[in-house]
């Protein structure tokens, strides 16, 4: 029987790249199998999802190594219509190849294509969004569709015309944890009955390992370190990528020589926020024989406050009266950390925009505090901020981090958002080689991976020292070491005393943070501590967010 993949020494390098970007690749995968990939940041890995669809080499210049097969055909002579009929690719960008307005419009489309007949088309269509999580939604607007049901509106559209091989690059990043999980297992579904070979490229790996037949583990040079099962690739390269900063799965703990790694790998802890102003000041010392009475902590400064907030629906596909948020009461205090959590279209983004000023509530007040990092009180409407004085106050990372760039240089896009002065230029270059950005400072920041795109984006909400951190998915599609990267620059931030609130569905972000408030249906459904969420998550099932939090994590 012919492979689903064969791979012989294959490499490829980009037009104008000194160095190869995939090298000396051989592997053979089959129908019937799901292959995972991983490795740190830069080994390929999207290099390879884009040379299986065909678009290296026909449509990225470069030059090719070696020899790739999908499906017995020959990656380097076969035209990329050809290979896409067999290969259905998601990509890391989801709204980047949604063009039609209708869900159930922008599924067909593929199908079009390819020439499928009207009746065939109106009974895979329903079928294909249902195997996505997404049954109902074809009537919907695709420009209301939430971060995440943007990637099920992708893989259902890969799904749909049944090809022989899947390619999923970071197709769950975006998926809160109960999502992913059902996306893993319907993929294997898929896998065991309808014989396809289907590639996951994931950092997020605990979910996705027990679904693995096959695992595939690239360096930071885009070269091959192993190829086996998940327990033989483990035994062979645990240590190899832990000590490059890739995420390792939980279930390869026992492989690792150096233990601890992700548990004790910080700086030590950030103070609990309020912790200093409970000290007593060294003229509050009592006169000899005055009676001692108990302190009281000081007060911890609300930054921002909604009050019974509600935000109506500006789509008209989603009907009259649906509100995205409903009713939010929410405090948000000087050097806490929130995570945001929730399935996907709970509205977490919309939170977050409403507290920047960016969407105004039909029914109640959101406030943010302003006039410098001493301002005592939230009284400000972010919605009536001058530029300037919202620039001071708080600084927002969107879910799509190029809505954010301003700039036509990776340097200018940071600089943009640091106070003029000396020390400018060097505190923003000092960013940049932070993120393993500087050698990317006079490029555009558009022409940066996904991941880079999104690094940028902190990097620039941090350079500005602010009381008020608004983060949409901070680590999406990073390696370890990248989120520890992150994580640490959030907590110089909060020793500073600037209030974070990190809407994600990362569960491995968990215990850096102090507080989680969860969303479901644009309501509040829990607000309390980590321990409190991950001992009954009010989502079910509640399973992979335990399994994710209870992994490596993140630097603390």
């Amino acid at each position: 029987m012919t492979a689903a993949i064969e791979a012989r020494g294959f490499g490829w390098t980009y037009r104008g790249a000194s160095a190869p970007a995939l090298h000396g690749l051989d592997l053979v995968l089959d129908r019937g199998e799901m292959l995972l990939v991983l490795g740190p940041s830069g080994s390929g890995k999207s290099t390879l999802a884009l040379a299986l669809c065909g678009l290296v080499p026909h449509a990225i210049p470069g030059v090719l190594a070696g020899s790739l097969a999908v499906d017995g055909l020959d990656v380097a002579t076969t035209p990329a219509p050809v290979l896409g009929d067999r290969v259905g690719l998601v990509f890391q960008d989801p709204a980047a190849g949604i063009v039609l307005g209708r869900v159930a419009d922008e599924v067909a489309f593929g199908l079009e294509n390819r020439g499928w007949s009207l009746e065939r088309m109106r009974a895979r269509v329903p079928e294909a969004l249902a195997l996505a999580g997404l049954e109902g939604f074809g009537e919907r607007g695709t420009a209301a569709l939430s971060g995440g049901e943007q990637q099920r509106l992708a893989i259902a559209g890969a799904l749909a015309a049944e090809p022989a091989t899947v390619v999923l690059d970071e197709p769950t990043a975006n998926l809160d944890p109960p999502g992913m999980a059902s996306v893993f297992a319907r993929l294997a579904d898929l896998v065991a009955t309808r014989e396809c070979a289907v590639v996951v490229i994931e950092h997020r790996l605990d979910a996705v390992l027990p679904f693995a037949d096959r695992v595939l583990a690239l360096d930071r040079t885009g070269g091959m370190l192993a190829m086996g099962t998940p327990d033989e690739v483990g035994e062979r390269c645990a240590t190899d990528l832990d000590r490059m900063g890739a995420w390792v799965p939980t279930a390869w703990r026992p492989f690792l020589v150096r233990h601890g790694r992700g548990v004790s790998r910080g700086a030590g802890p950030v103070p609990t926020p309020g912790a200093a102003d409970a000290l007593p000041a060294p003229d509050a010392v009592p006169a000899p024989g005055a009676t001692l009475a108990p302190a009281a902590p000081a007060p911890v400064p609300v930054i921002a406050r909604l009050d019974r907030a509600s935000i109506a629906d500006p789509t008209v596909a989603a009907g009259p009266g649906r509100r995205l948020l409903s009713d939010i009461t929410l405090e948000v205090r000087a050097g806490e950390r929130i995570a945001l959590v929730g399935p996907n279209g709970a509205g977490k983004s919309t939170l977050l925009l409403a507290i920047a000023g960016i969407v105004r509530p039909a029914d109640g007040t959101v406030r943010v505090a302003a006039g410098g990092r001493d301002g005592a009180a939230p009284a400000a409407d972010p919605a009536h901020l001058r530029p300037a004085d919202l620039a001071d106050a708080l600084a927002l990372v969107f879910q799509e981090p190029e809505l954010s760039f301003v700039a036509s240089t990776v340097r200018e896009e940071v600089a943009a958002g640091a106070r003029p002065g000396p020390g400018r230029d060097a505190t923003v270059l000092s960013l940049l080689d932070r993120f393993g950005l500087a050698r990317y400072a006079d490029g555009d920041p558009h022409a940066l991976s996904r991941g880079e795109q999104r690094r940028l984006s902190v990097a620039a909400a941090c350079v500005r020292p602010v009381r008020l951190q608004l983060l949409d998915e901070p680590t999406y599609g990073m390696d370890r070491e990248a989120t520890d990267e992150v994580v640490r620059l959030l907590d110089e931030a909060r020793r500073d005393g600037a209030a974070q609130v990190l809407a994600t569905h990362d569960p491995r972000l968990l215990p850096s943070c102090d507080r989680v408030v969860g969303l479901d249906t644009g309501r509040i459904v829990f607000d309390g501590s980590v321990a409190a969420f991950l001992a009954a998550p009010p989502y079910e099932p509640a399973g992979p967010w335990r399994l994710e939090a209870a992994g490596e994590g993140v630097v603390r």
